[in-house]
């Protein structure tokens, strides 16, 4: 893999990094001003910058191998450049002068599988822009300019939780946050328990389109039911007389919002059954699993060690997570990832990394 000074001739002045995370409970919720409880993972992304003389933003992803080109006026066409791109726009918006750059981009956060690689690069990035240029930016508003620079400038409308997990939180505590206060407050795992993340192998082809076709709909309901968000609704029953599907969208964000606020100091075997009902909503309410994550998640639920499993990210492919007997997770992840595979499926574990 090349580094910086074989890509550039020159040592970085910056250099930041940023974890990629997995959602225990609150799927969907954060773009509805819901609750959320992610947890970082160990892949982390790498950003290395540099001024450089010329008049052009260059981008190098070592893990694709691909170099990309753009000014503040012209936008990149390569799809990994435009977060880079979305983070220095974001500070010029703020009055920011961001010169030419040099940057450099290497990762072990898997794309595609629901971890958030996307809100790594972007706080990796911004990070290290705030180095490089010496601005006063906390790890809050990192996360805030993160999520701007994916909305304005990726196209995806998301919420706020990726970039703030990856800003904020760590691999020994799950991160609870209010979407909507940012209040928050780091709560450790279950005890006894750890975490198992699977890579179902199945790319998310349509997690992005209906990922803004599902929060149109939840948005539709809060409109329906006068709420200014689905989090301001805490009866299940209020959805009921909601038109199909808008009454199963709301009554998951309904009900998943409940679960992470029932985790607080829950053992294991409890928070193992809120994320098992938390798929059964994903996948009979939200409509956001497929039969192949369906039984990936059948599969980890039957093993003795595993409280609890359910797939997570925005869905239609990607990853399951779930909590586990400690030390037993490896051999439970390599065993399920064998059965599963055995069908012509491609899995692997990521998290704990062997």
């Amino acid at each position: 893999m090349k580094t910086f000074a074989d890509v550039f001739g020159s040592a970085p002045s910056a250099t930041a990094e940023a974890p990629g995370r997995v959602n225990l409970l609150g799927e969907h919720t954060d773009y509805n001003d819901g609750y959320v409880l992610p947890t970082a993972i160990p892949q982390k992304t790498r950003v290395a910058i540099n001024k450089n003389a010329g008049t052009l933003f260059t981008v190098y992803a070592a893990a694709l191998e691909l170099t990309a080109q753009f000014t503040l006026a012209a936008p990149p066409t390569e799809h990994f450049a435009k977060y880079v791109y979305g983070c220095v726009r974001v500070l010029d918006n703020l009055g920011v002068a961001v010169p030419p750059l040099d940057i450099h981009v290497s990762s072990n956060v898997p794309i595609g599988a629901g971890l958030s690689s996307s809100a790594a690069l972007e706080v990796a990035t911004l990070r290290a822009l705030r180095a490089l240029l010496k601005q006063p930016l906390d790890d809050i508003v990192i996360a805030q300019l993160a999520q701007q620079a994916e909305s304005k400038y990726v196209g995806v409308n998301c919420g706020i939780m990726d970039q703030m997990a990856s800003s904020l939180a760590d691999t020994r505590s799950m991160l609870f946050l209010d979407t909507r206060s940012l209040e928050r407050q780091l709560l450790p795992l279950p005890s006894g328990a750890e975490i198992l993340v699977v890579d179902s192998g199945i790319p998310r082809t349509l997690a992005s389109s209906k990922y803004n076709e599902r929060r149109a709909e939840c948005e539709r309901a809060a409109r329906l039911i006068g709420v200014r968000a689905l989090r301001d609704v805490t009866d299940p029953t209020a959805v009921e007389n909601l038109p199909e599907p808008l009454r199963r969208r709301a009554r998951h964000v309904v009900t998943e919002n409940a679960r992470v606020l029932s985790a607080f100091d829950a053992f294991a075997d409890h928070f193992g059954e809120l994320m098992n009902a938390s798929h059964r909503s994903l996948r009979d309410d939200y409509e956001v699993s497929t039969p192949e994550l369906d039984r990936l998640v059948e599969l980890l639920q039957k093993e003795p060690p595993i409280y609890g499993a359910r797939l997570t990210g925005a869905g239609f492919g990607g990853a399951c997570v779930a909590l586990c007997r400690q030390e037993h997770a490896a051999r439970v992840g390599q065993k399920v990832v064998s059965d599963f595979n055995g069908a012509g499926h491609k899995s692997s574990v990521w998290v704990p990394e062997t």
